[in-house]
């Protein structure tokens, strides 16, 4: 997976940007499944409450290990592009489920993941040299709360951040301003679609409270030239080259980790 030009001055000028079928059906399937059956996941997965109290859960981490998700995160048609649209090397931060249930599956408000990332409590990263990958596990629509994204938000550098629910939620005033002068866009997403973004794009999403799940994958990246301020544990631990997953490995390593979890079920 390669960038044309095109793709690359639309990154810089959107701060965004769609790949459909990125990854295949047969590859999303074997996310979903394995998430769905994973022991680990079902155990480290938690809450985040929006300002209304609604929650999503989440699972989240920072360690790339030999299962289906670490393929992902390191794959070539994620880290490749992203490297070029951040024009450096490339290190893991970490990778998350989304997992927006139905009917029960809460908001995410406003912010952006540099306005979580800069903080000196987080990780206190100095640039904003960041992006992110999100792959659609389900199709994501209006109804079951996608993605909602400013298209040219990023261009607007830090917004500063306060807390809602449980969440970090940016400055409701300037992202006001922003709508009288960018557009909004509902990210609908077919199964295996990419959304490329980078870490200052301002984003949110409804909840959902359709009778269809909406589940996604993302990946988190910054610069290997970025620095943390307080030299956080995570950035200290993840900051290593690490190498990518072919494309054809996602599919063995998924296939390989699916029969392991059902033959140990089987028991």
């Amino acid at each position: 997976m390669t960038l044309t030009e095109q793709q690359i001055r639309q990154f810089d000028r959107d701060g965004v940007l769609f790949v459909e079928g990125l990854f295949d059906s047969e590859e999303v399937e074997l996310l979903q499944r394995i998430t769905e059956k994973s022991e680990q996941v079902a155990r480290d997965s938690y809450a985040d409450r929006d300002a209304e109290g609604g929650v999503s859960r989440i699972w989240l981490t920072e360690e790339l290990g030999d299962d289906v998700f670490s393929a992902f995160a390191k794959c070539e048609r994620i880290v490749n592009p992203l490297e070029q649209v951040l024009r450096d090397k490339v290190y893991h931060f970490h990778h998350k489920m989304m997992l927006k249930d139905p009917h029960v599956g809460g908001a995410w408000e406003w912010h952006q993941d540099y306005g979580y990332w800069y903080q000196d409590d987080y990780d206190g990263l100095l640039f904003p040299d960041t992006a992110s990958c999100m792959i659609a596990v389900n199709r994501a629509t209006k109804e079951n709360g996608c993605l909602q994204v400013i298209r040219g938000s990023h261009r607007m550098g830090r917004v500063e951040h306060g807390k809602a629910g449980t969440q970090a939620g940016a400055d409701l005033k300037r992202v006001e301003d922003a709508l009288k002068h960018l557009e909004l866009v509902y990210c609908e997403m077919d199964p295996g679609t990419a959304l490329f973004f980078h870490g200052n794009m301002l984003h949110r999403s409804d909840a959902n409270k359709s009778a269809q799940a909406r589940w996604s994958f993302i990946s988190c990246y910054t610069t290997m030239s970025n620095v943390s301020v307080n030299n956080s544990k995570a950035h200290v631990d993840n900051r290593v080259s690490f190498e990518k997953t072919a494309d054809a490995e996602v599919k063995l390593v998924g296939q390989r980790q699916l029969k392991e979890i059902e033959t140990t079920a089987a028991g």
